[in-house]
């Protein structure tokens, strides 16, 4: 059983799935039935195919304004991708950076950007995320901004921790007895030396920030609409919930399955760096 649903397994699995995903997103144009924006009023609260007055025309059904449900969750993958893609790559430069200045300077360079982060991260995710999208709107790129500035500190705690055991190795020293300049010792020396360890956070971080983007539109503050996000379906499905469940529904399940393939391939990662993670 431990073999069935070990590291292989996961990793297999989850990236089979994020894989999957990825590939539709790409072929968006190609494999979605209809334009997602394209409305049809005749055709409104369709139900999906396999429930009664469904039909194979709209196989997930139609919403409020009758577009096709199953284009818009398929071209509202690209944007989930894109903007947790996009957010956590920031969210790692910046404290990646952060995390390497803090922990090889010291003094009051880390007191600085340590207890900046401290306070950051006293002030929840979501609701800095919610304000900092309420000011400066919902477009995709403010997004992806607001997003990535709001999940830099877990980057900077995790790189501030390993930089700091790792600047008094030998390679380190040695590196700089040779007169190494200080970002190139960090760049070249330390950087590598934690680049495996911040892979596996920065992919669990894409689930949480596919997450924070579907709750932002979810409020009315991500991509506006008629935008075919996640979020944007499931706010309309809430609407909904009785007379058209399928809406919501088919929403959150897309949901549910990416965060739980980045969530497999993660932990599956996770395992393969270090084999006694699973039993902490």
């Amino acid at each position: 059983m431990k073999q069935l649903f070990g590291r292989r397994f996961k990793i297999t699995l989850g990236a089979g799935i994020v894989l999957s995903m990825v590939i539709l997103a790409i072929a968006a144009p190609l494999v979605a039935p209809y334009d997602p924006l394209h409305q049809d009023l005749l055709r409104r609260l369709k139900p999906p195919a396999f429930m009664g007055g469904g039909s194979s025309a709209n196989l997930l059904g139609t919403d409020s304004y009758g577009r096709d449900l199953l284009s818009r969750l398929i071209f509202g993958t690209r944007t989930s991708i894109l903007v947790g893609t996009a957010s956590m790559a920031l969210s790692c430069l910046l404290g990646a950076f952060a995390g390497l200045l803090a922990g090889y300077k010291g003094g009051r360079t880390e007191q600085l950007i340590m207890r900046f982060a401290d306070a950051h991260m006293a002030f929840p995710d979501v609701l800095f995320a919610i304000m900092m999208a309420a000011v400066f709107g919902g477009s995709l790129l403010n997004l992806i901004i607001v997003l990535g500035i709001s999940g830099w500190m877990i980057y900077a705690r995790l790189v501030f921790g390993l930089v700091r055991t790792l600047k008094h190795r030998s390679f380190v020293e040695a590196a700089a007895s040779y007169g190494a300049s200080d970002s190139y010792i960090m760049v070249r020396h330390l950087l590598p030396q934690v680049v495996p360890i911040l892979s596996v956070l920065a992919t669990l971080q894409i689930a949480q920030m596919i997450l924070q983007e579907a709750a932002l539109s979810f409020l009315g503050l991500g991509l506006p609409p008629p935008a075919p996000t996640w979020g944007n379906i499931l706010a309309e499905g809430r609407d909904r919930m009785f007379g058209a469940p399928w809406i919501a529904n088919c929403a959150g399940i897309a949901i549910i399955i990416i965060v739980f393939g980045i969530n497999m391939f993660g932990n599956g990662l996770r395992e393969h760096l270090d084999p006694q993670a699973k039993q902490r």
